[in-house]
């Protein structure tokens, strides 16, 4: 990691923190730290919002094309060193390299996807209705914008919220979560060296989120949030942009209900679960949360559903073989555990798994909870590692109430052979995206979101670039 940046990259430089300030990254793996990075304060966020404001106006004239191309050119950088950056995720966040050469190339996908978008800006015009006035729409970007990423996706959340900035011209500063900096500021280096402008980008790193990120959001010159984390920051951010109303999307917690019917296809359902459950050691917004499976079929599915996650290999990331990383850290490690515990102590059988490990590192094994009673606490909180815990049902209106009962709504997992059913069910449930017989939403050709507390607008797909777009009405009249 010799050659990874550790600065603040502002203005199109790389520096230090102001005060000199520096945090560690540390490995989940080993829970050694890895190197040190600039630590930003105040001061920083203050320098970075002008480098952003200042590079605005020029950037905004610059062609769609040339924005365009230097995506593309981006993009063909990550997947040239799609081992470097796979190395550097599993390093600070601890997936599999498997799991984080397949982000390379998904968070690589978003900017040549938006590399095709930025020359499909639109507006239109029209006669009005009096028939004595024409009107001409543009669409502009909307300015200089923060993008605050979480550290599970560390990668592909940077370029899902950069991707669409560049396209519509907007400037930005990106705050990575503190646990991993080092993908985002990897991500720096490889859009200079695509040539992109000093200022378009700028990154803080910090462990001060709130004495950075509060200023920027009340001051009046950032114009366009865009976060991703929990429902509960998310809350705290819209409350600090409310002064200056600042525009917000936020792509924030879930509670996703994984729905198996009794005509289910289980291999079908057994795949789709590992895939909804254990994607990035279950720490995914888009986890499955909650298995509700018809009482007819509910031994089965948990008897197929704990061989199959049994058989996974925890173990260090960097290791051949390994199937299941660490945790993030020892306190979201501990949240687990002490889920698992809770829904034990009121009546929980473990199929498998449900012990914390002995020994250095943040390892949890894959566990499967059946008999969960509906009380426990892990059936309203965003579990956040790989426990599937299951529940059972015995007809459509009562498992649909039950999976509607939450106040997140970003993604839900329906397995039926019944196209009646799948269509019926799927409309009903409150959530912003359905697989449906399939355990993975995620695509860049997709608008990504979610409903209620779990979110306001949508990444990815075509109207992905949308939330960095404003539009603007020309009145023209005719004598």
């Amino acid at each position: 990691m010799t050659d990874t940046p550790t600065q603040l990259f502002i203005g199109g430089a790389w520096v230090d923190a102001a005060d000199g300030a520096t945090m560690s990254v540390d490995d989940p793996a080993t829970g050694e730290i890895l190197c040190h990075v600039a630590d930003a304060g105040p001061k920083d966020a203050r320098l970075a919002e002008d480098a952003a404001v200042a590079a605005q106006e020029a950037w905004a004239r610059t062609a769609p094309r040339a924005r365009s191309e230097i995506l593309r050119r981006a993009y063909e950088l990550i997947l040239e060193r799609t081992d470097e950056l796979a190395h550097l995720m599993t390093s600070e966040m601890g997936k599999p390299l498997a799991e984080a050469r397949g982000e390379v190339a998904y968070a690589a996908e978003f900017f040549r996807w938006f590399s095709e978008e930025a020359v499909r800006i639109d507006g239109g015009g029209g006669v009005l209705p009096d028939g004595r006035n024409r009107m001409l729409l543009s669409r502009r970007p909307v300015g200089p914008c923060l993008l605050i990423t979480p550290w599970n996706f560390p990668l592909a959340m940077g370029t899902r919220k950069i991707g669409p900035a560049i396209a519509a011209g907007c400037t930005m500063i990106l705050k990575p979560a503190p646990q991993t900096p080092l993908s985002s500021l990897a991500l720096a280096a490889i859009l200079k060296e695509a040539g992109l402008p000093d200022g378009v980008l700028n990154v803080v790193t910090t462990s001060r989120a709130g004495e950075v990120c509060e200023p920027l959001l009340r001051g009046g010159r950032i114009r366009k949030l865009s976060f991703t984390g929990s429902t509960n920051v998310g809350r705290l951010l819209l409350a600090q942009c409310a002064e200056a109303v600042v525009r917000t999307s936020m792509e924030l917690g879930g509670n996703a209900p994984f729905i198996v019917f009794e005509d289910a296809d289980l291999d079908v359902a057994v795949d789709g679960a590992m895939l909804a459950k254990m994607r990035n050691m279950g720490e995914a917004c888009t986890a499955a949360n909650r298995f509700f499976v018809h009482h007819s079929v509910v031994e089965e599915f948990g008897r197929r559903l704990a061989e199959r996650m049994g058989a996974l290999v925890v173990g260090p990331g960097t290791r051949d073989g390994v199937d299941v990383g660490p945790l993030i850290d020892a306190a979201g490690r501990a949240k687990v555990a002490e889920l698992v515990g809770d829904a034990v102590e009121r009546g929980a059988r473990v199929l498998v798994g449900g012990r914390t490990p002995e020994g250095p590192g943040c390892f949890y094994p894959p566990t499967v909870l059946s008999d969960v009673d509906p009380g426990s606490r892990l059936m309203d909180t965003e579990i956040f590692g790989p426990v599937a815990a299951i529940l059972t049902f015995d007809d459509e209106d009562e498992v649909v109430r039950r999976a509607n009962d939450t106040p997140w709504g970003l993604v839900g997992y329906v397995f039926t052979e019944g196209l009646d059913r799948a269509l019926r069910v799927s409309e009903r449930l409150e959530v912003g995206m359905v697989g449906l017989n399939t355990g993975l939403v995620s695509n860049p050709a997709a608008p990504f979101g979610g409903v209620k507390q779990s979110g306001l607008g949508r990444e990815g797909g075509r109207v992905g670039i949308d939330e960095f777009l404003e539009y603007q009405y020309l009145a023209v009249p005719v004598r």
